[in-house]
């Protein structure tokens, strides 16, 4: 690996404290086993011969706030970003484990002897699901994604973590969205629609606008979530059905030669996914009660994060909706793969986290299967920043607590 010095190396996450003196990075350029390109980051000082990974599905984490810790610590910091990052439209999990995998072998091949896979937010329903298939044996992994585009997991080299470490995780982007999708849409065509009597931000339904809370009661409760879930369901069908349709036009294609039809079945139409951030909890506070303040992660004003051009799954093709967004069909949730995880493992979250709630949290710690695990509650949002001005972010102890944790379980030689 090239060793690059980095004396004074800061950005947005670093500027209070930078990365500690003699740090190195280096860029390793990744391949998957189906041919994708990817690029990892690494972080050290000294000789470690355990490796700490961050990655998110979606996003670039090579300036992670808990590097700097990590690095402190002893340890190497690695971080990768997979080949949709920055972008949902086709984002499928089951190829993204391949993504993962070419990262783990790099770090094998690199001398490692020890990997922490850190699952942060979205990482942490990527890498439990990465770890649950790659204990199994190659045979018995999965072949096809959601959507039905296959994927041959069998082939891959995927060695398995030696721990796990959960910072802030949520049970899984399909299980989030299923939580935050406005209910009250009637036509997804029309993104003004609302059935009056679902409507999360009509005042007779339990709505005060901020900064006062909202207050809905158990009956709303109940309606809203059961057509959160029928809008799913429909968005579901809806994917199935253009997929059905691309794959007979090309299937006709191919038998006739028909232009038309050739066209037809290279097509891959853009599902628009409107209004998707109406989660409950973030606007009554009394529901799952916790530290966390009005609105969600996109802000406090709900009409312009659930009516807005930016949110979550607001472009994705229909096999992105059913392996990353649709918390019927997806994979990669933690409901689904925890069961998995063996390894030692440290669980983190936030008590004003307004992405996973303190129900969610102890589901996902419950879900572990192991029985080396310890669970530590930082106060702090989504990202581990303080809750209130002039508190101390919750980041900076969610570093030392990881740091004593790999300590322990990775005495420095």
């Amino acid at each position: 690996m090239s060793d690059t010095p980095t004396a004074g190396f800061r950005n947005a996450e670093w500027t209070m404290s930078g990365l500690p003196d003699g740090t190195q990075v280096s860029v390793q350029p990744l391949r998957t086993q189906d041919g994708a390109a990817c690029n990892g980051f690494l972080y050290w000082r000294g000789e470690p011969d355990t490796a700490v990974c961050i990655m998110h599905p979606r996003e670039f984490l090579a300036t992670h706030y808990l590097i700097p810790a990590i690095v402190e610590a002893g340890f190497a910091a690695w971080t990768q970003t997979a080949r949709s990052v920055g972008n949902d439209l086709r984002l499928e999990h089951e190829r993204a484990l391949l993504d993962v995998a070419a990262g783990q072998v790099k770090l094998r091949e690199m001398g490692f002897k020890n990997v922490v896979l850190l699952g942060n937010s979205g990482g942490a329903s990527l890498y439990s699901f990465y770890n649950q298939q790659a204990l199994a044996k190659p045979d018995a992994r999965l072949t096809h994604a959601p959507g039905g585009r296959a994927v041959d997991l069998a082939a891959a080299d995927m060695p398995p973590p030696d721990a796990f470490a959960f910072v802030s995780p949520h049970p899984g982007q399909g299980i989030v969205l299923l939580n935050a999708i406005d209910g009250s849409v009637t036509d997804e065509a029309d993104p003004l629609s609302v059935d009056a009597a679902l409507d999360p931000f009509a005042n007779q339904n339990g709505f005060q606008a901020p900064p006062e809370s909202a207050a809905y009661a158990p009956d709303f409760q109940e309606l809203y979530r059961a057509a959160q879930l029928g809008r799913v369901r429909r968005l579901d069908n809806t994917a199935r059905a253009l997929i059905d349709e691309r794959m007979e036009a090309r299937r006709r294609g191919k038998q006739s030669g028909d232009e038309r039809d050739q066209r037809a079945g290279a097509w891959n139409q853009i599902m628009t996914i409107w209004r998707t951030d109406a989660d409950l909890r973030n606007f009554d506070p009394s529901i799952d009660p916790s530290d966390r303040r009005y609105g969600s992660v996109w802000g406090a004003n709900p009409q312009a994060s659930n009516y807005g051009n930016v949110g979550f799954a607001r472009l994705c093709s229909p096999e992105a909706w059913l392996s990353t967004w649709s918390g019927l069909s997806s994979n990669a949730e933690m409901a689904k793969t925890a069961g998995a995880v063996q390894q030692p493992a440290l669980f983190i979250d936030y008590t004003g986290d307004t992405t996973s709630f303190p129900a969610d949290m102890d589901a996902m710690f419950d879900q572990l299967a192991t029985t080396d695990k310890v669970r530590q509650r930082v106060p702090g949002d989504h990202h581990g920043r303080p809750l209130a001005d002039g508190a101390p972010a919750g980041r900076d102890a969610a570093g030392q607590i990881l740091s004593d944790w790999l300590q322990d379980k990775f005495p420095l030689r």
